[in-house]
């Protein structure tokens, strides 16, 4: 679960092992959820990440944690940040107080794909229909074909529904996952506009499952709340540098719909107990109401390759 720093301490809820991979090797026959539908991104970085796990699709975010609480699952991808879009509201908000832990990161690279039904091709398109994100991310395409943008509620609804029409005016922005789930025909792959569009994600358990501190390559994902004083987020982050602890993320966000009360959310790299950042928390607690840690895991392969 999540741990709350007192001023000057450092939680100690730790268990021996730290391979995000040992849940899958644990239990093949388990599941993992994710927002969204058969075929979604979110699908395909579960089946990217855990092959040996079936995959839950859920409608909300919510019902993704859920999942996990209720036994249906025993982890959840849930995105944070995508390279084009930016960070994912809703994680920030609802992750610190859904009693899971961050036990890994995963990496996934969104390559869209125009896909229709069989006997369609570029020339007879009209329209394209896909989740506004995703034909955001497709504007050369649709210039280049001349068709008609359509949003709808996500990548792999649109290619269900294009599937279900079956009309060969109609195609699809979706992965390839979602062509070969709903029987589509892939037109042409890759037609996103930037070749970086990536998303990661957080993978989340019940259970921490904190890598020993002397593993190489470890993150650590926290929230804290700063003290409603002058200059109090410069001092609270000043331990990380002087520490010499690198942060790779920091987000703000309001909490309670009070504008004095702001939340941040950070990935750093590191163990808690390992000295430096130990020494950054400690310094942190004295000018923040509030410190709990969300995860300690490794880093993604994508991230040190």
């Amino acid at each position: 679960m999540e741990r709350t720093l007192e001023k000057g301490t450092i939680g100690d809820n730790r268990r021996s092992d730290g391979q995000v991979s040992v849940f899958a090797r644990q239990a093949p026959a388990g599941a993992i959820a994710f927002q969204g539908r058969a075929g979604a991104y979110s699908d395909l970085a579960c089946r990217t990440a855990f092959p040996a796990l079936r995959t839950l699709p859920c409608d909300t975010f919510e019902q993704a944690i859920s999942a996990v609480h209720d036994g249906r699952a025993m982890l959840a991808m849930l995105p944070c940040e995508n390279s084009l879009a930016g960070r994912v509201p809703d994680i920030h908000a609802l992750l610190p107080d859904s009693g899971l832990s961050i036990v890994g990161e995963h990496f996934q690279r969104v390559e869209h794909c125009l896909m229709a039904p069989s006997g369609a091709t570029l020339a007879g398109l009209r329209r394209v229909h896909s989740h506004a994100v995703a034909l955001g991310q497709v504007r050369n395409i649709v210039r280049e074909l001349g068709v008609q943008p359509v949003i709808e509620a996500d990548t792999a609804g649109s290619a269900q529904l294009v599937a279900e029409w079956g009309r060969l005016e109609d195609a699809a922005v979706a992965s390839a996952l979602a062509a070969e789930l709903y029987g589509l025909t892939i037109l042409r792959a890759n037609v996103e506009d930037a070749a970086h569009n990536t998303t990661r994600f957080y993978v989340a358990a019940l259970e921490p499952s904190p890598p020993p501190a002397n593993v190489p390559g470890l993150m650590t994902t926290f929230v804290f709340r700063v003290r409603n004083v002058p200059a109090a987020l410069f001092k609270a982050l000043g331990g990380f540098a002087t520490n010499g602890v690198n942060m790779t993320k920091l987000e703000s966000y309001m909490v309670g719909g009070q504008f004095t009360a702001t939340q941040f959310l950070c990935d750093v790299e590191g163990h808690p107990e390992q000295p430096s950042l130990r020494l950054a928390l400690e310094e942190l607690s004295f000018f923040s109401r509030e410190i709990r840690i969300l995860g300690v895991y490794r880093q993604a392969a994508a991230r040190v390759g």
